[in-house]
């Protein structure tokens, strides 16, 4: 079985995106717990409050789940249901999971497309054109590039975006264009990851895209551990 603890990059570049995925999700999770620590002082101690507290603490959340489904699918930690599959050989076991893994990269290439179409407005970019596969970009799509979020302040590294993509206008909130693109990027690295675990699949480093006996194994290391 393949999981999280189980999961060891053979390459030094490897290594190094697998730190930067680890390293961006902690810092996702501990900015939204020390914001939500923050604002629960500042309300109940000081009767004041973040007023962008709640809205970036959702855009937080929203990164981490995102991000955590591609880093999920390359440390095999997706919890799935086996019960079935395990009543066949290993080499029906393997067949299966190569369809699965088949149909998880129509599904995420699916959610690319649906993604950047969702996207590119808030960007000043054009949707593809095509229900299921994109067969070209479309023409005439009112750009959403003014938009921008409830509360969340402008900040300064982002003015560039006004002349970019906002006919020079200013931007008296963070522009909605900046939380919404982790939707294409993270659908990319679903893609990605997906082909990778697909990949490691048939040449069988990998034997499911799930992680199996979760509880037993589990077990199996804490009696391990203690000796039992």
């Amino acid at each position: 079985m393949s999981g999280p603890s189980h999961y060891r990059p053979k390459t030094a570049f490897g290594r190094f995106v697998h730190s930067i995925e680890e390293t961006a999700i902690a810092v996702i999770l501990g900015l939204m717990t020390l914001i939500t620590f923050v604002n629960v002082v500042l309300r109940y101690v000081f009767n004041e409050s973040l007023i962008w507290g709640l809205e970036v603490t959702l855009i937080l959340f929203a990164w981490l789940v995102l991000l955590g489904i591609s880093y999920g699918f390359k440390v095999t930690s997706h919890l799935g249901v086996d019960a079935l599959i395990n009543l066949f050989d290993s080499r029906k076991q393997r067949v299966f999971a190569i369809i699965a893994g088949l149909v998880c990269v129509a599904y995420a290439l699916l959610l690319l497309k649906g993604a950047w179409d969702y996207w590119a407005p808030f960007a000043a970019l054009q949707p593809t054109e095509g229900r299921w596969l994109p067969t070209g970009f479309t023409t005439g799509v009112r750009d959403r590039a003014f938009y921008v979020t409830d509360q969340v302040p402008m900040l300064g590294i982002f003015r560039w975006l006004e002349g970019a993509i906002n006919y020079g206008e200013a931007y008296d909130k963070l522009p909605r264009v900046i939380p919404y693109v982790i939707l294409p990027f993270s659908t990319a690295l679903i893609v990605l990851r997906v082909v990778q675990a697909l990949i490691a699949v048939i040449g069988g480093r990998q034997t499911s895209l799930i992680v199996s006996h979760e509880a037993e194994d589990a077990v199996a290391d804490a009696a391990q551990k203690t000796g039992v």
